[in-house]
């Protein structure tokens, strides 16, 4: 007798840290259940396919929708008009998607107006900053889904206060975390990455080194604050040489605005998007990191590694009061003193949050095998 089906989801780079896990623990031979993989194509390229697809170990698609990029409304539309067929042809006994991006909403969507269950992975987490998308997109999804699989205890009372029924929501932890202890030791080694550097010698001492990224639109689309950003790295690179690994909408951003001069020190290491093990390999080994990534923020608890959050609120909140996260927003004053405390004392050692042990998709998988 066939196993029943559940399609999994995926459709820009932060999901694909989180499916790898999930998608292992289905493809076991004992699983009672078939999955089948949806990329939606709403990020690809075949440098990211290398570097995450191939070095996660994650399956290849059983279809790419090939959706591209575009804007909210258009993006959203064209993963749903893709997706539907999918599901008609397959028939499965579920969905299943991760995070908050617009194939997350999108899928979810149409899966419920086909009354198709739906599952959320990393389900109640909340900014409470309605300007962000992503919370959008969260927000709509755990509304629409039948089981909501948290990261974080915190999650639960989140869901709870928008009317969500407690005997829907498990918390079992967190699969990114899950990939990143599952990969550390593959992660690539810094002197590595740098190899091509001519001056890599200063990144790679006993002093150390800071990590910087940045891509979200409220940081790097408007002038003013991408420069005043910028501006502060450069002070800060001073005291601790800055590897600065470049999203290409920043990139393009920093060449649009003529902000390229502010970079123009050997103090700071401009690279290319760096691929999954390649980055962990930075992390790890970082004197601190700022980033306005939310897994990183995750990652970098996980990892004990100082973090900066170039961000006004977080939705991860449990990486500010148990982990190494401090969230300073764009100013520059508060940027500087929160890396000052770190280069002093090391800043905030935090801890690893509970069911940050790699076995998050284990639970999962158990609870949907007990459900369906």
């Amino acid at each position: 007798m066939s196993k029943p089906k559940i399609v999994c989801v995926v459709g820009a780079r932060p999901n694909f840290m989180k499916i790898a896990p999930i998608m292992a623990q289905l493809k076991k031979s004992e699983c009672k259940f078939e999955p089948y993989l949806v990329h939606t194509g709403q990020h690809y390229d075949a440098e990211m396919k290398h570097s995450f697809f191939d070095q996660l170990g994650i399956p290849e698609p059983d279809v790419d929708l090939g959706v591209g990029s575009g804007s909210h409304a258009v993006q959203t539309a064209e993963v749903m008009k893709r997706f539907e067929p999918v599901l008609d042809e397959q028939q499965p006994a579920a969905i299943l998607v991760v995070g908050d991006v617009n194939s997350t909403i999108a899928c979810a969507l149409v899966a419920v107006k086909k009354d198709i269950p739906m599952i959320h992975v990393e389900a109640g987490l909340r900014s409470y900053d309605r300007k962000m998308p992503e919370e959008i997109n969260r927000v709509l999804t755990d509304q629409i889904s039948d089981l909501l699989f948290i990261t974080e205890r915190h999650a639960r009372d989140n869901l709870a206060r928008e009317g969500i029924a407690t005997e829907r929501v498990h918390f079992v932890g967190n699969v990114m975390i899950d990939t990143l202890l599952n990969n550390l030791k593959r992660s690539v080694p810094v002197v590595e990455t740098l190899a091509a550097i001519e001056n890599k010698e200063q990144f790679l001492s006993d002093a150390g080194f800071a990590l910087l990224t940045m891509h979200r639109p409220s940081n790097v689309d408007n002038k003013e604050t991408l420069e005043r950003l910028l501006t502060v790295v450069r002070k800060i690179s001073e005291r601790v040489p800055v590897i600065f690994p470049i999203h290409p909408r920043t990139a393009s951003r920093i060449e649009q605005f003529s902000l390229q001069k502010l970079l123009d020190t050997p103090r700071i290491c401009r690279l290319g998007p760096l691929g999954y093990l390649e980055l962990l390999g930075m992390m790890s080994k970082a004197r601190l990191v700022l980033t306005d990534s939310g897994g990183i923020q995750e990652e970098t608890t996980a990892l004990g590694v100082p973090c900066i959050t170039l961000r006004e609120n977080t939705e991860r909140p449990i990486t500010v009061t148990e982990g190494t996260n401090t969230i300073v927003g764009t100013d520059a004053d508060k940027i500087r003193s929160a890396v000052n405390v770190v280069l002093g004392n090391g800043g905030n050692g935090g801890r690893v949050p509970e069911y940050w042990d790699g076995r998050a998709a284990e639970r999962i998988v158990a609870v949907l095998e007990e459900t369906f």
